[in-house]
């Protein structure tokens, strides 16, 4: 489920972002915390094993090892924050560009309900039908890339008796052969039905029909864009890189960061603290933006922040069949509104926003500037006689005469 915290930030405070922190479900911590376990064992391992399981030559072999693996560590011959941070920046495009693209059929259905027209039963049956056909459109490619959606509806005779789909239409689908998927069959029948409206009469003009068709694409677009964006992921090799690289650096932190006998005098080790926290923490921002990699390159799964799809399935065939049918012209009666007869008049305030109404409107930025040492300027023209007709622009100020020629 989508963890939502807009209300919780909504106003800028003292401690805003700090109460966010204590949240476990979507939170960083749940998503992390089998890693930092891992990390903080196997660190404990090799400092157990330094301190009481090695001879004094062996510690010292193992000093040096721990010192040679901490220079790849402390410069920059693992360059994981720039990887890792471009990567990072190129999942959340991808994930804000599979948001957008998520079909949603409002402008379709308010064009079919503006467009289709008929209050008999044939009217209602051509206009359900239509946005129908684009639910089921949407629900067989988000079946096709979301786990949950496939969980649900993991067989077509599960889309039938859902009503996204007849048992004719169920065999029209079927007996059509083809490699790829299919996700964009309903959407003919949507054209090949609405094309059989405006026959009827039902579409009263071109231009309507135009204006189903141009929304319809627009739909099957964005299906296509979700296909595609599941079909080509990110580079492989890219993943590989990233994951590689931060493995690798912590894999040399493990050593390369435990703390060495300080009597031995060597450089950066002149305390033993046992827990090395600055190395824990650095542990947690870069495993943890890899994971913030890991959660939103695929935002169709079945992880906290991932996207509702079954949600919205439900919204999408709700509010469009009641948008075509129940709202198809229910209108109600009109009337003057209250504010007829007056040709001056402010919406009222409740006490909790009065304190609005003392502010100034916004006219521009430069509206109330004011300025100093203003020049004003009087130009005049004169003629000066010449055969082309040149004039003389006389700019008049308050303490001198400037006469510039203009041909």
């Amino acid at each position: 489920m989508t963890v939502s915290y807009s209300l919780e930030v909504a106003d800028a405070r003292f401690g805003g972002f700090s109460k966010l922190l204590f949240r476990w479900k979507g939170s960083i911590y749940r998503l992390l915390y089998k890693d930092f376990l891992v990390f903080c064992g196997v660190y404990l391992f090799f400092s157990v094993f330094y301190r009481f399981l090695l001879t004094p030559r062996q510690q010292d072999l193992f000093e040096r090892i721990a010192l040679y693996c901490d220079q790849f560590t402390n410069t920059n011959f693992i360059p994981v924050l720039f990887v890792l941070g471009f990567y990072v920046t190129l999942a959340f495009n991808r994930w804000w560009g599979q948001y957008t693209s998520f079909p949603l059929p409002d402008n379709l259905m308010m064009v079919v309900s503006g467009n289709v027209h008929g209050t008999d039963e044939r009217g209602r049956l051509l206009r359900r039908t239509l946005m129908r056909y684009a639910n089921l459109s949407s629900v067989l490619i988000l079946r096709s890339i979301s786990t949950r959606v496939h969980k649900r509806f993991p067989t077509l005779e599960h889309i039938v008796e859902a009503g996204f789909m007849t048992t004719h239409e169920l065999k029209k689908f079927e007996s059509l052969h083809s490699d790829f998927n299919k996700y964009w069959m309903p959407l003919t029948w949507f054209s090949n039905l609405a094309a059989r409206a405006r026959e009827e009469g039902r579409v009263r003009d071109d231009i309507a029909l135009r204006l189903l068709m141009d929304e319809l694409n627009n739909y099957r677009a964005k299906c296509s864009l979700l296909f595609h964006y599941d079909w080509i992921s990110i580079p492989l090799v890219y993943t590989q890189v990233v994951t590689i690289a931060v493995y690798s650096f912590f894999a040399f932190c493990v050593i390369g960061r435990q703390f060495l006998n300080p009597e031995k005098g060597y450089k950066g080790h002149q305390m033993d603290m046992y827990v090395p926290v600055f190395t824990l923490l650095q542990f947690f921002f870069y495993s943890g933006w890899l994971k913030v990699g890991e959660l939103i390159i695929n935002p169709f799964g079945e992880d906290d922040d991932d996207f509702e799809t079954n949600q919205l399935i439900d919204r999408n065939i709700q509010v469009s069949m009641l948008a075509v049918d129940d709202m198809y012209q229910n209108l109600a009666p009109i009337v003057k509104d209250k504010h007829w007869t007056q040709r001056h008049f402010s919406v009222p305030y409740t006490l909790s926003t009065a304190a609005e109404t003392l502010r100034p409107a916004f006219k521009g930025s430069t509206f109330d500037m004011r300025l100093t040492n203003i020049y004003h300027f009087y130009f005049g023209i004169q003629n000066d006689g010449c055969s082309k007709g040149s004039k003389r622009l006389s700019s008049i100020h308050s303490k001198h005469l400037a006469t510039v020629r203009v041909c």
